[in-house]
């Protein structure tokens, strides 16, 4: 009897062990697990792909006519924006939607070194779209020959005799028409495809414009409104051409807002700009008051699909995985931007804004912004 009681004692002590030990191995993997998920950015890249797939889908199937082009009604830029973000998002240069969109878009190339429709009022941001797009496909060199003549075409768009100007080192769309920071990043964005550094000449006279388009009263900014609003974030222009009343604030000064600081953070980093410059750091904290994913700061839903490009862009120029909001409420933009965007998909994979403002109104322009988007979404968590 006594054997068998101790032989029992020692079963269960065993169980207890056993049962000890796999207890202490769940709760092992539950806390690397947990580590793991704690480690991860980012959306759930099946669910991103999906979505990616839906918009290509809509694109190729679609929105591209037979010679190429997407709506080629509002020049070329639709076409370069479509053609970079099926790129962007993995279709190689010889599919048949990219291989005909970048003929189209070389069969638009003019004399003067430009790739812009034939009555183009908007001739610096169409070329600046296509040169980012040819660079994107350009695994052959296939394309240098028009590349550097559109480099060249560019550098000419700048505003550069008179540095006390306000209108120093900006673009405009093309022409005499005033420069804005919307166009004067493009242009950075394009000469930085090419190769130009933060040292580039051009780059660093277009420095000059962009500061004097930030809210921040400072040296770099002379302009009457620098002091006004003085929050650190972007505006369109210094250039008043006439009364915005959408964009100017009741002390006279010039409203910030989402797409224009996020152009502005972008163009200070390619300009060489680090983290502890003000510049730099006052517009990081217009961010952090003003982030969003579900509307276009300061503007709401006017122009939000180009927002939602600029915003992904810069923040993956920035090198920044979160966001901390004002109220300390940390945010992985790339997760909260893939399922807003997906949550905004129609069903035949397109997207369109309800605000038909600055042409967000066409679903091939949107759909173009929404897959540059996700296409710095994707993540590799391995």
């Amino acid at each position: 009897m006594l054997g068998r009681s101790v032989h029992r004692r020692a079963i269960t002590g065993c169980a207890v062990l056993l049962s000890g030990l796999l207890i202490a191995i769940m709760l092992c993997s539950l806390t690397v697990n947990a580590e793991d998920d704690a480690t991860k950015i980012g959306p759930d890249q099946d669910a991103l792909a999906q979505t990616v797939a839906k918009g290509i889908k809509y694109l190729t199937d679609v929105g591209q006519e037979p010679d190429g082009s997407f709506s080629k009604f509002a020049g070329t830029g639709p076409t370069s924006l479509a053609v970079t973000g099926l790129l962007r998002n993995g279709a190689p240069p010889t599919s048949p939607a990219v291989k005909k969109g970048l003929e189209y878009l070389k069969a638009s190339a003019q004399q003067d070194g430009g790739i812009y429709g034939q009555k183009a009022f908007t001739k610096n941001y169409e070329t600046c779209a296509a040169v980012m797009c040819f660079e994107a496909a350009n695994q052959q060199g296939e394309y240098n020959g028009l590349l550097k003549k559109a480099e060249q075409f560019l550098r000419g768009m700048q505003t550069v005799e008179d540095s006390s100007d306000f209108r120093f080192g900006g673009a405009g769309y093309g022409g005499e028409s005033r420069p804005d920071l919307s166009n004067t990043a493009f242009l950075i964005d394009a000469l930085k495809s090419t190769g130009a550094g933060a040292d580039d000449e051009a780059i660093q006279q277009a420095l000059a414009f962009v500061s004097r388009c930030q809210n921040l009263d400072s040296e770099h900014n002379t302009t009457p409104f620098a002091g006004k609003v003085n929050d650190g974030g972007f505006y369109y222009t210094p250039i008043l051409e006439k009364p915005d009343e959408e964009k100017e604030t009741a002390n006279g000064g010039l409203r910030s807002y989402g797409t224009m600081s996020y152009s502005g953070l972008k163009s200070l980093i390619y300009a060489g700009l680090e983290k502890d410059d003000p510049r730099v750091k006052a517009v990081q904290e217009w961010i952090s008051k003003n982030y969003s994913v579900e509307s276009n700061p300061g503007m709401g839903n006017a122009g939000l699909y180009y927002y939602y490009a600029t915003f992904a862009k810069a923040m993956d120029v920035a090198g920044q995985d979160f966001i901390v909001d004002d109220k300390g409420v940390k945010h992985d933009w790339r997760k909260e931007l893939a399922e807003e965007l997906a949550k905004r998909q129609k069903p035949d994979g397109s997207w369109i804004n309800s605000n038909e403002k600055w042409l967000e109104g066409d679903a091939n322009l949107v759909t173009a912004y929404a897959l540059l988007s996700l296409s710095y979404c994707r993540v590799d968590n391995k």
